[in-house]
């Protein structure tokens, strides 16, 4: 604790300390007041303004410090000033003294509160920023919840100071009218049970919860505006329509179909989305090959000669295009179909929130599910050949491999697939715009990664973009421009700059469906557009472009869209997990030291070195390591990123944990098979038991030993 708060706190408390040491409570009773109110009535007459300001200081005074009395001093404002005086210097002093209450237990102790319960504090913070002001002016007109308390737990949020002052000298008005007006006959009264009857407490009640239920009254009637100009038929062909069959829209139907909804599932192009087609399926297809590869070239290490390993780059590509055929008729339509989806295949478009028009055929639905999914940026490159250059959709319409392929964009994707194309026998360079690769990670991710694709020959160059392309009779270079002008010779060209939502051609435009800055479908929490009735899922709404988010997002939609009547489910983005399947694996869930800072979250650091793993050493893949932040003095997890082999399988024991509240003690009693990679996670949660260890206990436990051997 710093000096100011220690010099604040110690005044806090010695102030409070007097006050009841000398009885100074006692004054403040509504008996002692009845006794005085004669004689502090001539000194009212004597000195008015004197005597206001007095009080006013004092009232101040009594409610930033929390003290008890603040009602009795409010009949008295009624009885030495009147109801319109009395009213006004109550008013404003309450709102200062509360606003002070605020800001002395914001200063002493919400850095405490936030480290100790950072994800409490954190949807609380979120909450009131979008619906403070109502929640705090309800609290504000019940005055069965002590105003002293709602001071001192406001100041532990984040809810603005200017915003608490309006709403509170706002929400305290009806409370102070009926205490200063019944202040006026302040010698007839007997106890405060003569001033709040049950009829009145009902009323205040009923105040304190209208602004919450006109907030849900003027957005419910915003959504039905939203829907003005299109009639809502009496009758419908279906409960759901599907728009898109990738992960999002596949669960969707299924969940639809498995509760016995009538659902028609629509798509344009290839039934599985871009995960089977182009994305999840191909390149993990491929980078299995690569993988092997690898390990190929470092059997000698195990004991085991080999002659030199080729690659036949058409069998690699016709094994990929196997391994999609094999997964196929999980997606296909007849599968579908079998479990009583309508499926139809052509371009959708969204005539009003209640019909959809599929090839010249309308569908009036109950509910529309979007789920379009996301295409890959394209970049116009001056003078690139469009038939050298490739996005993660058309790569795999390569029929040789390419002797030098430059990949532009370091995310996910393009270091996967900079990496495949490596280890296949490429010469792969990779530009990134950005300081360092992979930027959404933390630093010494981005350089174990970079080391790793440097070992397997990539050349990579950041802080470059792509400028343009010279065509000559020896090739192709991309001219990139950075601290410096440089040249890269290339036979093929992969742009892997990111992935952005398909919202064309679906008729959102003529609905006024809003979009957010990134292209993305603008939802709730309940994955709801501005139309109640119509849904948004995966990565056309994002805010994770993963096929297992989609279909965790799916599950949200369909269920809220089936059964919303009766309850709504929030879709819970706390613990996704995520990986980036290069060699070694980054695996993440939850936050990273970075992401934590930006947020302002403390925590503390706990890291263990795959190099110490028994398995690790067995396999040969001894690289990488496990790092988990946890909350200060506690075991919860608030992130966990794997850098290693198995580091996509390994991650989901923590992602099970911080989605079930289990702590790090809990997964070092769980007992791991050895030899196991999954060993990594008791290991780390034992270095995060030994960084806790009571060393007061282990000091006694020293002196019992000693004491049972007698020395």
């Amino acid at each position: 604790m710093t000096t100011a708060r220690w010099l604040v706190a110690v005044f806090v408390t010695v102030t409070i300390s007097l006050f009841f040491s000398y009885d100074l409570d006692g004054f403040l009773q509504l008996s002692q007041l009845k006794l005085q109110q004669q004689a502090l009535m001539q000194i009212v007459m004597a000195k008015p303004v004197m005597s206001a300001a007095l009080f006013m200081v004092a009232y101040i005074l009594v409610t930033a410090l929390s003290l008890p009395g603040a009602t009795v001093m409010t009949l008295l404002a009624g009885a030495l000033f009147g109801f319109y005086y009395g009213t006004l210097i109550v008013s404003f002093a309450s709102t200062i003294g509360a606003t002070l209450a605020l800001l002395t237990a914001r200063f002493l102790i919400r850095d405490w509160v936030e480290t100790h319960f950072s994800h409490q504090t954190a949807k609380i913070n979120s909450g009131l920023l979008n619906e403070g002001a109502y929640y705090l002016l309800s609290l504000r007109l019940i005055p069965l919840i002590p105003f002293f308390v709602i001071n001192l737990a406001m100041g532990l949020t984040r809810i603005k100071v200017s915003v608490f002052y309006v709403v509170s000298q706002l929400g305290m008005l009806p409370a102070t009218f009926i205490y200063v007006n019944a202040g006026r006959e302040l010698a007839r009264l007997n106890s405060f049970e003569d001033i709040l009857s049950l009829q009145l407490l009902s009323a205040l009640v009923l105040l304190g919860i209208f602004p919450l239920v006109t907030r849900r009254w003027l957005q419910a009637f915003k959504k039905r505006r939203t829907r003005l100009g299109f009639s809502r038929p009496r009758v419908f062909d279906k409960d759901i329509v599907v728009v898109g069959a990738g992960a999002g829209g596949l669960v969707s139907a299924l969940i639809g179909a498995t509760v016995n909804a009538k659902v028609t599932l629509v798509e344009e192009n290839e039934m599985g989305g871009d995960c089977l087609n182009t994305g999840c399926v191909p390149s993990k297809s491929l980078i299995r090959a690569a993988n092997l590869m690898a390990e190929i070239g470092s059997a000698d290490e195990f004991g085991i000669q080999v002659g030199p390993a080729r690659v036949h780059f058409p069998d690699v590509m016709a094994r990929v295009r196997s391994v999609i055929a094999q997964i196929e008729p999980n997606d296909s339509i007849s599968r579908y179909q079998s479990l009583g989806v309508d499926v139809r295949k052509g371009r959708a478009e969204i005539i009003s929130p209640f019909e959809v028009a599929v090839a010249g055929q309308s569908i009036i639905t109950r509910n529309i599910i979007i789920a379009t999914g996301a295409a890959p940026i394209w970049q116009e490159i001056e003078g690139m050949p469009p038939e050298r250059c490739f996005t993660s959709e058309t790569i795999w319409n390569l029929a040789d491999l390419p002797s030098q392929l430059v990949v532009i964009g370091a995310g996910t994707i393009g270091v996967e697939l900079a990496q495949a194309f490596a280890r296949l026998g490429s010469k792969v360079t990779l530009i990134e715009q950005a300081p360092r690769i992979l930027i959404r990670e933390d630093v010494e991710v981005s350089e174990l990664i970079a080391q790793s694709l440097q070992s397997d020959g990539i050349t990579i160059k950041t802080g470059y973009q792509a400028v343009r392309v010279d065509s000559q009779e020896g090739g192709n270079r991309l001219i990139c421009r950075g601290g410096e002008e440089i040249e890269i010779a290339f036979d093929a060209a992969l742009l892997a700059l990111g992935r952005r939502p398909r919202t064309k051609g679906l008729g959102l435009e003529t609905l006024g469906i809003e979009l957010m800055d990134n292209g993305a479908i603008k939802v709730d929490q309940y994955l709801r557009t501005q139309y109640n009735n119509v849904y948004a899922v995966g990565d056309v709404a994002g805010p994770y472009q993963f096929t297992h988010t989609a279909s965790h997002m799916a599950w949200y939609a369909s269920v809220n869209a089936l059964f919303g009547l009766f309850w709504r489910f929030k879709v819970d983005y706390s613990a996704i997990p995520s990986c980036t399947f290069t060699s070694p694996e980054v695996a993440r869930v939850g936050l990273n030291e970075g992401e934590a800072g930006e947020h302002g979250i403390a925590f503390e650091v706990t890291r263990f070195e795959l190099a110490e793993l028994d398995r690790a050493r067995i396999d040969g893949w001894a690289e990488g390591f496990v790092k988990i932040l946890t909350q200060p003095g506690k075991d919860r997890i608030l992130g966990v990123t794997i850098v290693g082999h198995l580091a996509s399988e390994v991650i989901s024991e923590f992602t099970l944990a911080m989605q079930n509240g289990i702590g790090l003690n809990k997964v070092l009693s769980t007992i791991h098979i050895y030899p196991t990679f999954s060993e990594m996670n008791k290991y780390v949660a034992g270095v995060y038991r030994r960084q806790h260890k009571p060393e007061w206990a282990l000091r006694l436990a020293r002196h019992f030993h000693r004491f049972r051997r007698g020395s």
